[in-house]
């Protein structure tokens, strides 16, 4: 089987002359939370769509693993305030899934008690678990999350992020997830990638929040923020709760 889920070689992209996309190189394996962080109009939301196949790069490659299924959770998705739906039927409209199914995912993000809701009458916290369940319910190897805290308070954020690391613990699933400030997914990611066009520095999270270009993009914007590092020893089951492996050591926590 492929090391990856998703690789990148070189890819340039150019949109009315104008470069978006300066020789991306990067690639995405199964279990692994890579989080993409630039500033507004740096190409995150460009290079997620030549990822996903909806843009052609002008030149680079891209490989998949063979029968790669990606879930994907949008930045926006505009619902029509007259359009009459449950959110039940929003998880299950074009969607082959049976009862255990959407059973587990429920469950596992928490939204039971909202399933004869209308969709409309959801809080945004609510309706970006409600998406996250509906691309899980794919069976996805990767998972691609666009901007997922947008329009979430700060405590919904912070739930957020610890029920995306539980989602990766418990499915296996690769996840691409694209945000514009690392401090806030610090706790959620294994890997990150910063991006200004070009890529501008990538590696651990806390390397990277201390390397040159990241602080001239976000230096501001770091004051008083601590590192937080989560070495992964144990998982969770799907209420999030701490399962202990014998064979390994404690979790490390560094602050």
């Amino acid at each position: 089987m492929s090391s990856f889920l998703l690789k990148a070689d070189n890819i340039g992209l150019q949109i009315n002359q104008r470069q978006i996309l300066d020789n991306i190189s990067l690639s995405i394996k199964p279990s692994e939370i890579l989080t993409l962080v630039g500033p507004n109009g740096s190409g995150k939301t460009s290079l997620v769509r030549v990822l996903l196949g909806l843009i052609k790069p002008d030149h680079g490659q891209l490989q998949r693993k063979a029968d790669l299924v990606i879930g994907y959770v949008p930045q926006k998705l505009h619902i029509d305030s007259a359009l009459p739906m449950s959110v039940l039927r929003f998880l299950q409209m074009g969607i082959k899934a049976d009862a255990n199914d959407i059973s587990r995912m429920i469950s596992t993000l928490g939204v039971r008690s909202l399933l004869g809701q209308p969709l409309q009458s959801v809080s945004g916290g609510e309706f970006q678990r409600i998406l996250l369940a509906r691309a899980l319910l794919r069976k996805p190897d990767l998972l691609v999350l666009d901007e997922p805290a947008q329009g979430v308070d700060i405590n919904g954020q912070q739930q957020l992020y610890q029920l995306i690391s539980t989602i990766r613990d418990e499915f296996g699933c690769g996840i691409l997830m694209v945000s514009h400030d690392l401090h806030l997914v610090m706790e959620a990611t294994d890997q990150v990638l910063c991006l200004n066009t070009h890529i501008c520095c990538s590696g651990h999270p806390e390397a990277v929040s201390q390397h040159p270009e990241y602080l001239k993009l976000f230096g501001a914007s770091l004051d008083g923020i601590a590192v937080y590092t989560h070495n992964h020893n144990h998982s969770h089951d799907l209420s999030g709760d701490v399962v202990e492996h014998e064979h390994h050591g404690d979790c490390d926590h560094d602050h």
